[in-house]
């Protein structure tokens, strides 16, 4: 996953839309709606409940505590 995936996850993980993800990354939705569908092939999930859950199992993205 790239280093850009990653920082995705972790906004999708804190519930940001796809809208704020975009706004928060200066990059336009439709990228970061690439993004999400890179992320979700990659760790063959269908949602972003899922791809958060297994991205913290798989050590891939930590939960902030003070969030």
């Amino acid at each position: 996953m790239t280093e850009r995936e990653i920082t995705v996850l972790r906004l999708v993980a804190d519930g940001k839309t796809n809208k704020e993800i975009a706004n928060n990354l200066d990059l336009s939705e439709k990228t970061v709606k690439n993004h999400v569908r890179n992320i979700f092939h990659k760790l063959q999930v269908y949602d972003r409940t899922q791809a958060a859950i297994l991205a913290i199992r798989k050590g891939l993205i930590e939960l902030d505590p003070k969030r």
